[in-house]
């Protein structure tokens, strides 16, 4: 399977970006998320994890946001949920192949079931779009370390694990699982140009 590199997918991005604001928000959290995620391969018991596969699933998990901008360059976060398969949609669309798209539908919370669908009448077919493969938990466990809210924010562990209760201790549980599979990220050694994240607590 050919793997796309940086520049092509930054390319990508500014392809299918609606507006400059939209590219520089969307493309930096792709590129924030790879951060973590690098820090965190760093580690011995993640030597079998294909390092460019998942740099390829950080950076393109959230192109799909792109389609959700209006032409006045305003997100539509009510269908904010749909961003996953909108994403999956555009690179099936550019030819690439499942295991690069599935980054995009499979990345949301710590796993969006079915039940998950109809228990929140969300706008996307009723399925299961869980992570499966250790790159595809990986990009996912990534991403839930930093915001794209303006301003855009880190999230320590526990942060993130306090917001995920609200959609119930499954969800707790679940994310648990990510950390001790993959180790809590050190936000403080992330690029000095980003946003100084939280001490965690």
């Amino acid at each position: 399977m050919r793997i796309p590199g940086p520049e092509e997918i930054r390319a990508l991005h500014e392809t299918h970006a609606p507006t400059a604001e939209a590219f520089a928000s969307v493309h930096r959290h792709c590129e924030i998320v790879w951060s973590v995620a690098e820090q965190l391969l760093a580690s011995p018991h993640l030597a079998h994890l294909d390092a460019e596969l998942v740099r390829a699933g950080c950076l393109l998990h959230d192109i799909g946001v792109h389609r959700l901008y209006d032409d006045e360059g305003r997100l539509d976060h009510k269908n904010y949920i749909r961003h996953g398969l909108l994403g999956q949609e555009l690179l099936e669309s550019e030819g690439f192949p499942s295991a690069l798209c599935r980054f995009c539908s499979h990345h949301t919370g710590v796993g969006l079931t079915r039940q998950d669908v109809v228990r929140q009448n969300l706008p996307v077919p009723p399925a299961d779009y869980l992570a499966e493969t250790p790159e595809e938990r990986l990009v996912m466990y990534a991403d839930k370390f930093h915001s794209k809210s303006h301003p855009d924010r880190f999230l320590s562990p526990d942060e993130y694990a306090s917001h995920v209760r609200r959609f119930g201790e499954d969800k707790v549980t679940a994310f648990q699982a990510l950390r001790d599979e993959f180790g809590d990220p050190d936000l403080t050694r992330l690029t000095p140009e980003v946003e100084q994240p939280p001490v965690a607590g």
